[in-house]
């Protein structure tokens, strides 16, 4: 079949049809627990029923765990401050180191370029369970554990490789023959990366605090044993107040799904890029 010519209409609705049928499958789990976020507590514990949409929606499950209106074990209004800024924090590090790495592997040859770009991958699929148990000693002795600036530290050495193999796939699409153009004018390396190659993957690192944002947010292991009585994040909050109060448990969970939503709409173009980890280029 000649990949050019259209598909006839049985096949496309055949696609079409799978095409929903795959995303309701992934949808509906979140549509649910967006209902059972709005639900009052003897609608989610009907007995010999499910009630779907038979109740009248309540933001009460809200106020107890966003605005601190019920037992304190549930109020989260910390934990979700402590959150952003760490992610904030570890996605703008991460940025600020990721970047020069990327554009030099992108760019300039030397002997062990290879071996670096390996070793950068290496640090990607290697294991945070690995490297755990000596980082929390050392951010013991440093006096780092159980501090945001701790947390930030370690999710932006965790998701460092992840963003130098991205970024270094964006500094690659560059066109050398703006980077040629730029040399001829006598612009320097660091000239070319500040006013040619920067403004040019604007969408690239848009992508990559993105995804750096997004995997900090979520990031359990190490947040688990580097906070504890004066950090929260959002994950350890949540596996709080997984108990029978689902009510609760759903509105923190939407709640927490807010902020990466908000960020993947924004940058939803460049996003299928991300998500193979610009492991295109060699």
């Amino acid at each position: 079949m000649n990949p050019n010519l259209p598909l006839p209409l049985p096949l496309r609705l055949l696609r079409d049809a799978a095409a929903v049928i795959t995303v309701g499958c992934f949808l509906f789990p979140l549509v649910w627990w967006g209902l059972t976020s709005l639900k009052p507590a003897h609608a989610i514990f009907e007995l010999n029923t499910t009630n779907w949409f038979d109740f009248r929606p309540t933001f009460a499950n809200y106020r107890v765990t966003l605005a601190a209106e019920g037992p304190a074990l549930f109020a989260s209004r910390q934990a979700i401050l402590d959150s952003v800024i760490v992610a904030t924090g570890s996605a703008a590090l991460c940025l600020l180191a990721a970047l020069p790495a990327a554009y030099a592997l992108a760019n300039f040859s030397f002997r062990a370029h290879r071996v670096m770009v390996l070793w950068v991958l290496f640090q990607r699929i290697l294991p945070p369970i690995a490297v755990l148990v000596p980082m929390v000693l050392i951010f013991h002795h440093a006096v780092l554990r159980d501090t945001r600036t701790g947390v930030i530290l370690a999710h932006a050495a965790a998701n460092l490789p992840f963003a130098v193999l991205l970024l270094k796939s964006f500094f690659a699409d560059v066109p050398r023959e703006v980077a040629e153009a730029a040399t001829l004018d006598g612009a320097t390396p660091l000239g070319r990366l500040l006013w040619i190659d920067l403004p040019l993957i604007r969408g690239g690192i848009a992508t990559t605090a993105v995804l750096c944002f997004i995997l900090s947010w979520t990031e359990f292991l190490m947040a688990l044993f580097l906070t504890g009585a004066n950090v929260r994040l959002m994950p350890i909050q949540l596996s709080l107040v997984v108990t029978t109060t689902w009510g609760f448990t759903a509105a923190l969970s939407m709640a927490s799904l807010l902020p990466a939503l908000v960020f993947i709409l924004l940058v939803q173009r460049h996003l299928v890029r991300g998500l193979t980890m610009g492991l295109g280029q060699g």
